[in-house]
This record gives structure tokens, C-alpha cells and sequence, in this order.
């Protein structure tokens, strides 16, 4: 294992009309600390591409993930999957990445556009072995990662994408590439970059998709520790053992709460100063500074913005504007924990807090346990590692 990681991010737009997607997405961790990825375009459109692309999606990525080769996965799709009377096969295209120990990335491809793989900002060729399976041509690599690697696996919906029925010879996959990598020099996430993508597509289609559109992009990465503090500790001799420990991690320092942060200017013997430039217009309460802190914010409401925004950026991602340009301190929390982090301490205070007990207050101590709960599963299925501390 090295300090390598990938960040994954997948959109999809369905073909008008229809209320599933024919393509589908599904990434499997192992215990060995490798990752696949498997991305498959059901043949058709509507309900019955949705359930053919599901289904190859999830055989394959279970049975890769049980270290079955990729004949066995081939083979079993093809006696698995119920023969269309329209097109006469039984199984969807597929894309899979899988990588190892973020060391490598086999890619295997069956009848996808070829994967894209961007280096140092620019589009880059890797080679490629033809296999054939059941008569299917298929092209297999093994690519040495490197820190900033890009990767773009897409359906063909996204190639040519049009507003008429005629193909779109201005938008290539080497178009795609091109777009894509003239963004990834940007920092963006890869859900920001498949997102983007996946909007051009659309755009393309005059948002009336002509064909089931995905891409999945990954962005191989150096391993980022961030860590966020959350209320006082119910037992207020633990304050020095829960500041001594939160300060030791390597990484940028969040603090969420008023007296959380009174608490953490005690412990640093430095004053809090609060922020002037406040946004009359924002619904979230104002910043503060302390010497040595990355960002100070008030907590429960703040919180309530995040998760909110994370729940947001695992389905369309459509308030990612918001965030991203936003200045308060939800925003500020959003563009460290979900772009800059990939291990993320969470050191929670189980204190309660007496103003939170007025019953016409809408924030209660299981609230506060709550929003920490769903703020880590969001962060995980972003890809972070996780860890969670109480107090």
C-alpha cells in the first residue's frame, strides 16, 4: 500500500422519455484495499436496458471482487442474463477498473467508448491486448498509477451527443478527452469533473437526451488528513485529553461550536476574534478565527448546511455552485471536507448543551448525534476514510 488514493465520481442522464437509466455504476472496495469499478450500458433504453445493465454491473464487480477472472464473469453473464429478442444477446457492454492497492489499474473494456486516461494534463495513449471471449472482442491494459492520473470511462451516449438524430462529428471522444483534460489541471473533484461532463452532454442533447449518457472519472491522489472538532466532552476533565489528541493529527483543523471553540482558545491560550464581514442574506451563522484553527464555525446549524450539501453532492450534485463559491462557513466546511480531504477525524463532544433543551428550539442532543452519524456515511460513499471519536 502506498499514500496513493482514488477519488471516484459517476453521473448519469436518462434518455427522454424514459424513467430508468439504461446504464448503471457499481464500485466494490476489497479487503486488500483495491477498488473496481464497473460501468455498463444495458443494450436499449428505459426499464429493460436499466435491469441488463444492473445486473452485468453487479455480477461482474461481485465476482471480481471474490477473485473470479474475468472469463468466469463473461461467462456467467452470458448464462445468466435473459437473451433480448431484439438484439439476440444476452448481456450489456462494460467498462471495468479495477485498482489494486492504488498501485496499478487493469482495465478491461467490452464495446464502451475506450477509457481515457489523462497524465500530467494531458490526454495520454496506454496500450491495450485483444482478447477474445464468446466471441466478443475485448481490450485489456495494465497502467502503473501516478499521482494526478486522470481517468474517464463513459457510455455512448456521450460521444456525438446531438439535439437531432444525426451524429455530432465536433464531439468526439477525443473531444471529450480534450474537455476533460483542459479541467483536471483545476483541482475539480472527479464528481465535479464527471459532472461537468455529463452537462456538456446534455447541453449537447438540447436537454432532451437522445441515449442514456454516463461517465465515471477517477483522480488518483495523495491521501489528504483533515480533522473536524464538534461540541464540548461530557465530562469536562476530558477538555486537555480531546484537544491534546485532535491537535496531534497531521492535517488542517476544523472547529464546529460556539463553546467548542471557547473551549479549543483556552486550551491554545489564544483569543477568539470574531468575523465583521458578515452576509446579512446567508442563513448560516458567521465565522470566527483562533490562531492555529484552519476554520472556526458555529456548529449545529452549520452542520445541518453540510450534510445537506453532501447529501446534494451524492445524487445530481446540483448545489455545487453554491458551495463551491460560497464564503460561509457550511460552504468553507464543503470545499475542505469534499474536495481537499481523504481521512477525515471527527472528535465529538457528547456534552449537552443547555440552550439546545428549549423545546421551541428544533435542535436536540440526538440531532447533534444524528447529523454526525449521516455526515460520515455521506463522506464515505464520497470515498474518505472515516473515523469517528466520542467524548
Amino acid at each position: 500500500m502506498n499514500d496513493l488514493c482514488s477519488d471516484i465520481g459517476y453521473k448519469s442522464i436518462r434518455h427522454a422519455g424514459e424513467e430508468l437509466c439504461g446504464d448503471h455504476v457499481d464500485v466494490v472496495s476489497k479487503e486488500d484495499g483495491s477498488t473496481i469499478i464497473v460501468l455498463a450500458d444495458g443494450l436499449g433504453s428505459g426499464v429493460k436496458a436499466s435491469i441488463l445493465s444492473t445486473l452485468t454491473s453487479k455480477i461482474i464487480s461481485t465476482m471480481m471482487a471474490e477473485g473470479l477472472s474475468i472469463e468466469e464473469c463473461v461467462n456467467t453473464i452470458a448464462a445468466t442474463l435473459p437473451v433480448t429478442s431484439e438484439h439476440g444477446v444476452a448481456y450489456s457492454t462494460f467498462t471495468i477498473i479495477q485498482l489494486v492497492r492504488n498501485h496499478t489499474a487493469e482495465i478491461i473494456q467490452y464495446d464502451n467508448p475506450l477509457v481515457i486516461l489523462i497524465r500530467d494534463g494531458e490526454v495520454t495513449d496506454y496500450p491495450t491486448t485483444e482478447i477474445h471471449l464468446g466471441g466478443k472482442q475485448i481490450y485489456r491494459s495494465t497502467i502503473r498509477l501516478q499521482e494526478n492520473d486522470v481517468f474517464v470511462a463513459m457510455s455512448d451516449g456521450c460521444p456525438h451527443a446531438s439535439a437531432d438524430i444525426s451524429y455530432n462529428n465536433d464531439w468526439k471522444r477525443e473531444d471529450i478527452a480534450q474537455f476533460v483534460a483542459d479541467m483536471s489541471m483545476t483541482g475539480y473533484t472527479a464528481k465535479v469533473l464527471c459532472t461537468m461532463l455529463v452537462d456538456e452532454c446534455d447541453k449537447l442533447y438540447g436537454y432532451q437526451p437522445l441515449d442514456d449518457a454516463t461517465a465515471c472519472v477517477i483522480r488518483i491522489r495523495r491521501r489528504v488528513p483533515m480533522s473536524i472538532l464538534f461540541g464540548p466532552p461530557q465530562d469536562p476533565d476530558d477538555c486537555d485529553r480531546m484537544m491534546s489528541l485532535f491537535f496531534s493529527k497531521e492535517g488542517k483543523h476544523i472547529v464546529c461550536g460556539g463553546t467548542t471553540a471557547s473551549i479549543v482558545a483556552k486550551y491554545l491560550r489564544k483569543p477568539v476574534r470574531a468575523k465583521t464581514n458578515i452576509d446579512p442574506s446567508s442563513d448560516v451563522p458567521p465565522t470566527a478565527e483562533i490562531e492555529g484553527v484552519d476554520l472556526v464555525t458555529e456548529g449545529v446549524i452549520t452542520m445541518s448546511k453540510v450534510l445537506t450539501y453532501a447529501q446534494d453532492y451524492l445524487k445530481d450534485n446540483e448545489s455545487y455552485e453554491d458551495w463551491n463559491y460560497g464564503h460561509d462557513g457550511a460552504s468553507r466546511i464543503c470545499q475542505l471536507l469534499f474536495e481537499e480531504a481523504t481521512d477525515i477525524n471527527f472528535y465529538v463532544g457528547r456534552a449537552v448543551n443547555p440552550a439546545h433543551q428549549n423545546p421551541n428550539l428544533p435542535i436536540s442532543f440526538n440531532i447533534k448525534m444524528n447529523l454526525v452519524e449521516e455526515l460520515s456515511a455521506c463522506l464515505v460513499s464520497m470515498g474518505k476514510r472515516v473515523k469517528v471519536s466520542y467524548f
